[in-house]
């Protein structure tokens, strides 16, 4: 047979790329060229087509059919592909998955008739891109050395002898792909970075960023630009053409170990009686201009990552801690919003200036909180002297903020967060519920209306902007809220199909002190879509705000930078036009990478975040606490201790009789009569913590008797 019809006829079997017929039919370069002329032929006579570098017979009509896809999660016997449109995926038995793997670009064809009718379910045609690099763990199994993929943890592969890197068993690996087999078990893969055992939460951290691509180390390029800001002030030429405020009372509020201070804030009485609230923004952007390295690598990044005790800037620190932070005493230049405030706390006017400030002392949340609650130590009165006449006016003006934050019925939704404790390795060593005071809500509550000022200026204006956008939950989560709320025997018939931010309000507070209080907080929490950043202004459903943006980071989200930028040129005079020209493309790529790395850093955060948890679990392995349950499966149950460290609870630990699940809410033993309810105290041993996945497993704790 001639190449040309071996080639038409694999084409027929199964869509090919160059590649994969270059590996069958070629070899040399005499044979991958006859294999080249071959296709040409084909293309010319119009017996193939191609789409996306595969080939498809024209007769097939398969071309037309095929969907680009990523690889998005991949278990023993199935992945899963997600359609260009982000929303989208279709189920991929596992025998069509052809050796995929996580972060691949594939070519998908839905099945006519998928297995479970209104499903989608298809087969992998081809793999256009691959992603071969991968992070995991080395284990010995079956007596060889291999590797265990992160994203996919019941697949292991072979590591090619002479390419263990010098990995041991238990070790946390980066691997290279070396070899692609026709299923994911029969790739050959190659140590390219150890990061130490993986029964340390440290060395898992370390992996998760690099999985990401996400380093500590700025390029050289960078740190060349940022060299030269290292032992930069602020001149009384910089400060030409910008709003004085050094005679403003400025200070900053931030947690005692915070280094890149990018917020301040000033608050005097107006002869009205009411208030003007100045929120000062470190002006980054003076610093940080575009087509600049470092711009380009901020861009990248788009936010600064923290997790344990750690952070991984956007910026360097020369800048983020050092000519951008407005610390304790020096000249800095700022992007001030100053809003004036009735007497009833509603908002009357604001402008945007830029600003030269000297922060008078660098505030401390527990500080703050205990002078707010009227503490007379000596120390602390001398130390905040020179800011103290606001603390009362603050205090009066957040008070009346937070009421008309009530009445428009946003949502305090208790967002459950832990502060982790290390020892002086690195190791866990405590797990305790943060917890928040006045001052940090206050904060919070001036931020948001900065932050709303900024995105109402821009859309008054018409201008490219990049908003932070947070639509109403969509009917398939609501559904679930609906089962929850209906289990825990509440009352959710609302008004209209989308239940109003005030409604959910209600229920949260008609659930507090209660068992379900935190049960609800999370549900409605997963209830919620995700926010977002967008180029549009749609509204944000949460804060239940017509306008809203993220303006007070800048140093560590892309975001605030980006309309500082914007904003500083829409300041200077420039014209509507000209703006639409220049910031409309790069508002809608600033916003689409920034909403790309949040979800990242976020993943990052929360993935550490249960490494360390199961490592200070690990400590204490056979010793029993009192939690709540805050799961209910058919499986078993999930409990909360009260440190915010959750475990799994089998069902065949609860009982040898089996168990009945009802509504989502409730174990019974048909036997016995015992109930596990959700929201239900009991008392657990930690029997099992595997640091690596970040999961711990409980057992009933025995009555002692």
């Amino acid at each position: 047979m001639a190449i040309r019809d071996k080639i038409e006829h694999a084409i027929q079997m199964q869509p090919c790329t160059v590649k994969t017929l270059k590996a069958r039919f070629g070899g040399d370069r005499a044979a991958d060229r006859k294999v080249m002329e071959a296709l040409d032929e084909l293309v010319r006579q119009a017996v193939v087509c191609q789409r996306q570098g595969v080939f498809f017979t024209v007769r097939s009509g398969r071309a037309e059919k095929a969907l680009l896809c990523k690889v998005v999660k991949l278990g023993k016997n199935f992945a899963f592909v997600m359609l260009e449109d982000g929303q989208s995926d279709v189920f991929i038995p596992g025998r069509f998955t052809r050796g995929a793997m996580p972060g691949d670009q594939v070519l998908v064809e839905k099945f006519a008739h998928p297995r479970v009718e209104g499903s989608d379910e298809g087969e992998i045609l081809a793999i256009l891109t691959e992603h071969n690099n991968l992070v995991g763990t080395a284990k010995r199994i079956d007596g060889r050395l291999k590797f265990v993929p992160d994203d996919c943890p019941a697949i292991s592969m072979q590591l090619m002898r002479g390419s263990e890197g010098g990995a041991k068993d238990g070790d946390k690996v980066a691997v290279e792909i070396l070899q692609r087999g026709t299923r994911q078990e029969d790739h050959r893969v190659g140590v390219t970075m150890r990061f130490g055992s993986a029964d340390e939460a440290k060395r898992c951290a370390k992996a998760l960023l690099y999985a990401q691509d996400i380093r500590g180390r700025f390029p050289e390029e960078v740190r060349e630009e940022a060299k030269k800001l290292e032992d930069a002030v602020v001149s009384e030429a910089d400060t030409k053409g910008r709003l004085d405020l050094r005679s403003l009372p400025i200070f900053t509020i931030d947690s005692a170990s915070t280094k890149d201070i990018d917020d301040a804030i000033s608050l005097t009485r107006t002869p009205e009686g009411g208030f003007e609230l100045g929120v000062h923004i470190a002006d980054v952007s003076h610093y940080v201009r575009p087509g600049t390295e470092t711009d380009n690598e901020a861009f990248r990044r788009a936010t600064s990552v923290y997790y344990a005790d750690q952070v991984v800037p956007m910026l360097p620190k020369a800048l983020s801690n050092g000519i951008c932070s407005l610390n304790e005493g020096e000249l800095r230049l700022a992007f001030s919003c100053l809003m004036r405030l009735d007497n009833n706390g509603e908002l009357t006017d604001y402008r945007f200036v830029k600003s030269v400030i000297r922060s008078r002392v660098k505030g401390v949340y527990s500080e703050i909180n205990a002078l707010l609650a009227g503490s007379t130590d000596p120390e602390l009165q001398a130390k905040y002297a020179e800011v103290s006449e606001q603390l009362p006016a603050m205090k009066e003006l957040y008070g009346h903020r937070a009421r008309l934050r009530r009445e428009r019925g946003c949502m305090d939704i208790e967002s459950g967060e832990v502060k982790l404790i290390l020892d002086e390795e690195g190791r866990c060593i405590d797990v305790q519920k943060r917890t928040s005071g006045e001052s940090e809500a206050m904060i919070e509550e001036f931020m948001l209306l900065a932050n709303q000022c900024a995105a109402h200026f821009a859309r008054v204006k018409q201008i490219p902007f990049v908003y932070r956008v947070h639509e109403e939950p969509n009917a398939e989560k609501l559904e679930r809220l609906h089962a929850l709320l209906t289990a825990c025997g509440i009352n959710d018939h609302f008004a209209k199909d989308v239940p109003a931010p005030k409604e959910l309000s209600a229920i949260l507070e008609g659930v507090r002190g209660t068992a379900y209080e935190q049960i609800i907080n999370t549900g409605m929490l997963r209830c919620m879509s995700k926010a977002q950043y967008e180029a549009k202004p749609k509204g944000h459903y949460g804060l239940v705000l017509k306008d809203y943006a993220h303006f007070t980071s800048p140093i560590r989200r892309y975001p605030d930078l980006a309309i500082h930028r914007i904003l500083t040129d829409l300041l200077s005079g420039t014209d509507k036009e000209t703006m639409t020209l220049r910031y409309t493309d790069f508002a809608e790529q600033a916003a689409k990478q920034s909403s790309e790395r949040e979800v990242i850093a976020m993943q990052i955060e929360r993935k550490a975040e249960d490494c360390y948890k199961a490592e200070y679990a690990r400590r204490h392995l056979g010793e029993s606490y009192e939690g709540s349950i805050s799961g209910v499966t058919q499986r078993g149950l999930f409990v909360e201790m009260d440190n915010g460290v959750e475990g799994f609870v089998p069902a065949s630990s609860l009982t040898a009789a089996g168990t009945l699940l009802t509504e989502g809410i409730r174990l019974s033993d048909p036997v016995s009569g015992k109930n596990w309810n959700l929201g239900d105290r009991m008392m657990i041993t930690i029997v099992r913590a595997d640091v690596n996945l970040g999961k711990v497993d409980f057992e009933p704790a025995q009555a002692k008797g």
